[in-house]
């Protein structure tokens, strides 16, 4: 969350919907896409719908959705120096590979530019805006054409990494179609923000109407753990951390619940000859290999989370245990240095104009209450 100078306020978990993007949304006659409803008092307004049956009929949606000011309106009220910005979900999942291949292309240029132009920050000539850059990852799509999304990202100095959903090219992010992907993203040092995006089954949530609490709340934590967008949990399993150990990937949501579920999918595998033979360590030994947002709203997950981290070096094939455990503020202490402070905007507004994000306030709040953080830890100061 700050370089080792100076301390600073760092979001890597911010979305924007480019006007290049936003035009190709308005255009749409089915989903995703954003359509104008007259308010029951007469006033227009947007609605963003990105799956079918949304509850609530989609999301209004206003300038803090693309407008660069918004943004840094945003920052300014809640004092975040630096925003990694990236393109929300849906992404270009529902385009054929020729229209994906040329847009993605296209908002890369645009998302440059929205990062470059940007102001700096003041006492560090240090741009204010940075974003992660989009693949054409669509079914059908030549490895080629993703190759060449690759390339250019790495080439355009505002860009940092590309943001990616859990179906990669259709199969999940555990396609060997994606190897050369994985190799090319490894190579430029790119990081990958892993985002979900489909979810849940609705027929998951039952038939009592609870709005969008449980598709938002559990069904993309869940999906970013395995379901049903093949993500995480499967990309260990097939060994791509194996074959690609320097891969960046940062996981939203604090990655959902693989923390919590990592020892029993440990004792699985290991009771599973067709897994344990394919993998070098322990599974536990992957999580320490992954970053993690800390968009998870309490200090007793972001405390697990880094723990859990924190462990992983135990789980390499050949380490030894040692009579006395690490102590706990130490283990969580070496597990923050892969979490990293988000919020998420400009998804979940205040009701009211005048009231500060909770989503800045209660994740802000978490970092400083998690127990074995030191105040360093909590700066990012030692990452």
């Amino acid at each position: 969350m700050a370089s080792t100078k100076l301390k600073l306020l760092v979001d890597v978990h911010s979305h924007v919907y480019l006007p290049r993007y936003t035009a190709l949304l308005r255009s749409r006659s089915s989903v995703p896409l954003i359509k104008s409803l007259s308010t029951p008092d007469g006033k227009a307004e947007d609605r963003l719908l990105i799956l079918e049956n949304e509850p609530s009929g989609g999301r209004p949606v206003g300038p803090q959705y693309w407008d660069r000011n918004e943004k840094l309106k945003f920052m300014d009220k809640h004092g975040i120096d630096v925003t990694v910005v990236s393109t929300a979900n849906p992404w270009l999942d529902f385009l054929p590979p020729p229209d994906a291949q040329k847009l993605a292309l296209e908002l890369n240029e645009d998302l440059e530019e929205y990062c470059s132009t940007s102001p700096k920050l003041a006492n560090a000539q240090i741009p204010r805006l940075y974003g992660f850059g989009l693949l054409p990852l669509v079914p059908n799509v030549s490895v080629e054409s993703v190759l060449a999304s690759v390339n250019q990202v790495s080439q355009l100095p505002h860009l940092r990494g590309v943001i990616m959903g859990t179906r990669g090219v259709g199969k999940g992010l555990d396609d060997p179609a994606l190897d050369p992907v994985w190799s090319a993203i490894e190579k430029a040092g790119l990081v990958v923000f892993v985002h979900p995006h489909y979810g849940v089954d609705a027929k998951a949530w039952g038939d009592i109407d609870n709005g969008h609490v449980l598709p938002l709340a559990l069904g993309f934590p869940f999906e970013t753990t395995t379901l049903p967008g093949k993500a995480i949990t499967r990309l260990i399993l097939a060994g791509v951390l194996d074959r690609f150990p320097l891969l960046k990937l940062l996981l939203a949501h604090s990655g959902g619940a693989l923390t919590a579920l990592s020892s029993r999918l440990s004792s699985c595998i290991v009771h599973d000859p067709v897994v344990a033979s394919r993998l070098e360590h322990d599974a536990r030994y992957y999580i320490g290999k992954l970053y993690l947002d800390a968009v998870a709203y309490g200090p007793e997950e972001l405390g697990f989370a880094s723990e859990a981290v924190a462990r992983s070096s135990r789980y390499k094939t050949g380490a030894q245990e040692t009579a006395t455990q690490t102590p706990l503020d130490v283990k969580r202490s070496l597990g923050s240095k892969r979490m990293l402070f988000g919020t998420d905007h400009p998804f979940f507004p205040p009701l009211s104009s005048t009231e500060k994000w909770k989503s800045v306030v209660e994740n802000l709040q978490a970092i400083e209450d998690v127990q074995g953080w030191s105040n360093a830890d909590k700066d990012g100061q030692s990452v």
